[in-house]
């Protein structure tokens, strides 16, 4: 996947990438594979067709296991099957997320929930499963997807911006609890990344201008840019970097 990096240290590492078939998620599953690591995903809609095509590139396949990741007992049953295929995990990515947009009216408790279900509780679960044997493997690396959208105060889906803020708490939080057993914890905080489903959905002339006008570098976020972040933070040449937040976003914002 990656045109610019080689992480020779990532060649048959265990990873595990929650909403790996789609998305950004299937742009880091090729990643990894491309730097020679075992990659299991969890997806909830069916990625045969994706798993197919990684076999068809890279000679070998990613472990897909269907799951739906609001469901905590489902999701630490996949991550026991990844360990069991590939060995304990010492990469951890919490990629996906549900930004569907929505208003403070239509919100309800139901709803409001549901949304930390995708967003937020999941980063937390997959730590909590991970732990172990990333200690007994002498450390490991978890990379906590988070977003700008909090930082520029974004309106049309507070649910959502609310959960994305809360990710680099919990991202300070966990890299203080697990420092001492080697684990290191950071969030990715990618900008307005044009996937098919941005396209798709929210994308129009007069946003995509005005959100280039925003941004330092007048070139909109490709797949790949989160990618080459990704490898670098699951990879030792970070391994001094722990509960930070990597901003990629072209310029829009700082954490400084």
């Amino acid at each position: 996947m990656s045109e610019f990096v080689t992480f020779h240290d990532l060649k048959g590492k265990s990873v595990f990438i929650t909403g790996g078939g789609a998305g950004i998620g299937a742009s880091l599953t090729d990643g990894f594979m491309e730097q020679g690591a075992n990659v299991a995903f969890v997806q909830r809609s069916d990625s045969t067709k994706f798993v197919a095509e990684m076999e068809a590139k890279h000679g070998r396949t990613p472990f897909f296991i269907k799951c739906d990741i609001t469901d905590v007992a489902a999701l630490h049953s996949a991550m026991e099957k990844a360990e069991a295929a590939h060995g304990p995990i010492t990469v951890v990515v919490n990629n996906a997320g549900n930004d569907t947009r929505h208003s403070i009216a239509e919100m309800t408790p139901e709803k409001w929930d549901q949304g930390m279900d995708v967003n937020l509780r999941p980063h937390f679960f997959t730590a909590q499963a991970a732990a172990d044997g990333m200690k007994t493997a002498g450390g490991g690396a978890i990379i906590n997807f988070s977003s700008i959208s909090y930082m520029m105060g974004n309106a049309g889906y507070p649910a959502y911006v609310t959960s994305k803020a809360a990710i680099t708490g919990l991202t300070r939080a966990l890299a203080r609890e697990l420092g001492p057993d080697g684990i290191r914890v950071n969030t990715l905080m990618p900008g307005w990344v044009l996937t098919k489903r941005q396209m798709d959905l929210w994308a129009s002339e007069e946003s995509l201008a005005a959100h280039l006008e925003r941004q330092c570098l007048k070139e909109h976020l490709k797949a790949r840019d989160i990618v080459d972040a990704t490898l670098f933070l699951a990879s030792e040449a970070s391994r001094m970097m722990t509960g930070q937040a990597l901003v990629v976003d072209g310029g829009v914002v700082v954490t400084g």
